[in-house]
């Protein structure tokens, strides 16, 4: 089996080195870069199968370099890197079409965790039976990443059709934020939470035609979350 190759766009030599050090040693074969638009360029000559891409980077932030990067390759894995603690540039990282965050400083353990979980998901057969499933007005093509309400399609990005899975699987039932992380992101729930909350902002948007009064993406209090088809 030929190793997971693995971009990281980063400009803090001491993040890159640490970071190739831990995954070179996990088994990654992983490529390095501290320029944004290099880091589109190599995405477009030689792809990795995922990137982990920082947003505050010298020529090109990291969101305009997600967003280009989306245009031609939709469903590789994206991991931002940020600073910012605040929720908005989370959210507006989720909407250039990342697939997940680790705020800096982080735990090099908890973000190998979080790559390790992607692999294992892609690399299962989705329990899902069918490819494509309705959502209220919306349809939900999990094999093609994309979503489809009142004849507007979006692409979806990997944590957005895990989740939609997860939570359709379980269709009627709430389940948990300690599952969800588990399941999907592999980590553990303590402090975690937020990361949840900030993907169901983003889902509700494209499901419901009304976010602020949701009917099909229900928030269970003190629990997590529950799908009504």
């Amino acid at each position: 089996m030929s190793k997971k190759r693995i971009l990281i766009v980063e400009d803090e030599p001491d993040i890159i080195r640490g970071l190739s050090d831990a995954l070179d040693f996990e088994g990654f074969d992983v490529e390095s870069t501290s320029a944004g638009r290099e880091g589109v360029r190599i995405m477009r000559e030689r792809p990795a199968d995922l990137v982990i891409l920082d947003l505050m980077l010298p020529d090109l932030n990291g969101y305009a370099v997600c967003e280009e990067v989306r245009r031609f390759n939709p469903l590789v894995p994206i991991i931002i890197l940020t600073a910012r603690g605040q929720e908005s540039d989370k959210i507006r990282g989720l909407d250039a079409g990342a697939d997940d965050y680790v705020t800096k400083p982080f735990s090099v353990a908890e973000l190998l965790a979080r790559i390790k979980a992607i692999f294992r998901r892609l690399g299962r057969n989705a329990p899902v039976e069918e490819e494509t499933f309705k959502i209220g007005p919306a349809v939900v093509d999990a094999k093609k990443h994309m979503i489809t309400r009142a004849r507007r399609s979006a692409p979806l990005t990997f944590y957005e059709v895990e989740l939609l899975k997860l939570l359709y699987e379980r269709r009627e039932q709430p389940v948990s934020r300690d599952e969800i992380l588990e399941k999907i992101w592999g980590i553990d729930a303590r402090g975690n939470s937020r990361t949840i909350d900030n993907f169901i902002v983003k889902l509700r948007k494209m499901v419901e035609e009304d976010g602020k009064e949701p009917r099909h993406i229900l928030t269970v209090y003190g629990h997590g979350y529950k799908l009504v088809p």
